[in-house]
């Protein structure tokens, strides 16, 4: 096959699935959960008529990509200039050559309302799997609010003007959050997605900045190595909350967006509540039951769009600021690790407490695991991701 006859059919091939672009067509191979950004997660700056350059690591590759962005937490319309991407290197740099400009409805400028998000058109594009890739957005006005993702364990690369691939951002303000930038699909070619939904053990809290550590990355790498082609997204939210309070919105009014919204999932890891049990102080039978009772509904609404759902047990949290000698948070835990393991609803379990306690004293980590006695240290990621990757395979 010579060059031009390949061209052809990559621009064919692309073309296809531009004009079916269902979620059986397409599958995430990154995402993070969109978040209401306050004044102290905003650039120094605001980001109006300045360049913003951003890296993620994709999961599983393709030939072709869609980029969501999203404006859901802003009150005002955000005005894109341009939007690129391109292979990154070390820090803010980029493979020049590599570089592909994004366009949405056949424009390289969009503007993204108030409340909504926006996909580009499909580009064609030689995506690696596991390839840290960067995405470069030049903005024209901007909401006093931006939507974004704070905790991104990732340095963000910001200059005045509209950025080029030739543009260096070698000289840059940087901030460690996402901005815009929502989801990344590829097609699907019969390859799976796992979607995890997670608060700030998930998002990577005690993780390295810049290395991408945390321990969905980690199980990405590991399902890799065991030839299980397989999109990983990462939703967890540091500080988030199941049923109410905590950062962001909880879990029960995110579902529907942050899982059920992404492309071509088929598998689901529930694994969050240690903040919904931190706080509930005084009401810890209560938070149990409505607990188990949340997780029914997402396993009911995962199971109707043919989603095979895995539970994982709350990590203890002994000796950390949500402990306190309190015996009720505790028997909580317990309660809610109980169900997990011994429900008919579940398709499977990944017994992140058993792995992660320390056999001596089981309401807390093991001390060679811990950062803080809640968040794993990067040891402790690496452990629970190759772990988590077994359970999925087994």
């Amino acid at each position: 096959m010579n060059i031009r006859t390949l061209f052809v059919f990559c621009a064919l091939f692309c073309a296809v699935h531009l004009s079916a672009q269902t979620d059986k067509s397409w599958v995430g191979t990154w995402a993070a959960s969109a978040e209401f950004t306050g004044p102290s997660d905003m650039p120094a700056r605001p980001l109006t008529n300045r360049s913003l350059r951003e890296i993620v690591k994709v999961s599983i590759g393709g030939e072709c990509l869609t980029l969501r962005l999203s404006n859901e937490f802003s009150k005002q319309p955000v005005e894109i200039k341009s939007v690129f991407i391109a292979d990154a290197l070390d820090s803010c740099d980029i493979v020049k050559k590599s570089a592909q400009y994004l366009t949405f409805g056949g424009r390289r400028n969009v503007t993204i309302p108030a409340g909504e998000c926006v996909v580009s058109d499909v580009c064609k594009y030689s995506l690696k799997p596991l390839q840290r890739l960067s995405v470069t957005i030049s903005y024209g006005s901007t909401p006093e609010n931006a939507t974004s993702h704070r905790g991104s364990r990732t340095t963000s690369y910001i200059i005045d003007g509209v950025a080029k691939p030739k543009t260096s951002f070698a000289v840059s303000e940087r901030v460690d959050h996402w901005y815009s930038i929502a989801a990344i699909d590829v097609p699907a070619s019969g390859q799976e997605c796992i979607a995890i939904l997670g608060n700030s053990i998930t998002d990577g809290r005690g993780s390295t900045t810049n290395l991408q550590n945390r321990w969905p990355d980690v199980m990405s790498e590991a399902l890799g190595k065991a030839g299980f082609t397989c999109g990983v997204l990462n939703l967890g939210i540091g500080g988030n909350c199941v049923l109410a309070g905590g950062l962001s919105e909880p879990a029960v009014k995110r579902f529907d967006r942050d899982i059920l919204g992404q492309k071509g999932v088929t598998k689901l890891i529930l694994f969050e509540g240690v903040n919904d049990i931190g706080g509930a102080n005084g009401r810890s039978e209560r938070v149990a039951h409505d607990l188990v009772e949340a997780y029914k509904q997402f396993i009911q609404k995962a199971h109707e769009r043919g989603i095979k759902v895995y539970v994982a047990t709350i990590t203890p949290f002994g000796k950390s600021f949500y402990d306190g000698g309190n015996l009720f948070k505790e028997a909580c835990r317990q309660t809610v690790n109980q169900w997990m393991r011994t429900s008919s609803e579940v398709d499977g379990v990944i017994d992140f407490d058993a792995l992660m306690r320390d056999p001596d004293a089981p309401n807390q980590l093991r001390q060679s695991l811990q950062e803080d006695w809640l968040h794993p240290n990067a040891n402790g990621y690496k452990t629970m991701g190759e772990f988590a990757a077994k359970e999925i395979v087994k």
